[in-house]
């Protein structure tokens, strides 16, 4: 059986973060293995409360996995802070994996920032040059290159840029366009777009943390990067389109939309 690590912080209501990255990499029928960089009090309205691992736990929780149950596929999520940046950053270059994929979070569907500065630029200098497939939402790959992406053409050459940059493939999510929301990879081949329609559906929580968990699983698995992304994004849509209507917000996704189990056999 194939292995993925995510890295991510605690989603105690279950629809982001590292609930929603072991949720994904269940559905894939993969094992999944984690280390928790924060610990968050939130539901579906909001974040009440964070509570940041220690750097000497998180270095624990790092080298108890990788020195067991070494994954074939890395999630990074939430860092929180530059001394966790410093701590994952150490272990990767210790232990080597591949197909890291990291999910820059930086700024929230809210537009609240997430990363301190300090923390975002020890994010830009330590972790994304170690990864192989970086996901920024269209307001941090923003942030990333330093300007507004409106246009199609706008996008690739920001895609081209950050690609260039860090040397890994880069994917801007297009959530956030005015419309659409068209997805652009750009790194290890020519630039592919995945065009797709907005569904209508508000209970998005934690869309950015399935969607890489999803392409990590695909990764581990032996596809190519788009190959990856393509068989992600379906999942993801699915995951949306079952129309689970949880909570009192922005609710979460239906994980295990696809999975079929015939309680009744045997009987």
């Amino acid at each position: 059986m194939k292995t993925v690590l995510t890295i991510a912080g605690s989603d105690c209501s279950g629809g982001a973060g590292i609930q929603a990255d072991i949720k994904t990499i269940t559905a894939h029928k993969l094992y999944a293995a984690s280390a928790v960089t924060a610990l968050t009090a939130q539901n579906t309205t909001g974040v009440f409360g964070i509570s940041e691992c220690t750097p000497e736990l998180l270095r624990s929780q790092l080298h108890s996995v990788f020195s067991d149950i070494f994954p074939d596929a890395v999630k990074i999520g939430m860092l929180a802070s530059s001394a966790l940046i410093e701590v994952v950053a150490d272990a990767l270059m210790q232990y080597r994996p591949h197909n890291i994929v990291v999910d820059p979070v930086m700024i929230a569907t809210s537009g609240n920032d997430l990363l301190e500065m300090p923390a975002r630029e020890a994010l830009k200098e330590k972790i994304l040059p170690l990864a192989d497939l970086i996901t920024p939402n269209l307001p941090e790959a923003e942030t990333l290159c330093g300007r507004k992406l409106v246009t199609d053409q706008e996008m690739e050459a920001a895609a081209k840029e950050l690609s260039e940059a860090y040397r890994a493939a880069v994917l801007i999510k297009g959530g956030h366009r005015e419309y659409g929301a068209d997805d652009l990879l750009c790194g290890t081949e020519d630039a592919v777009w995945f065009r797709g329609n907005r569904l209508e559906n508000p209970n998005t929580h934690g869309t950015g943390c399935t969607l890489s968990s999803a392409i990590a699983c695909r990764l581990a698995e032996g596809y190519s990067m788009a190959k990856s992304v393509h068989l992600a994004k379906e999942y993801l849509t699915g995951a949306i389109r079952a129309g689970l209507d949880l909570g009192k917000g922005n609710g979460p996704l239906e994980h295990g939309w696809w999975l079929e189990m015939p309680w009744d056999a045997g009987k």
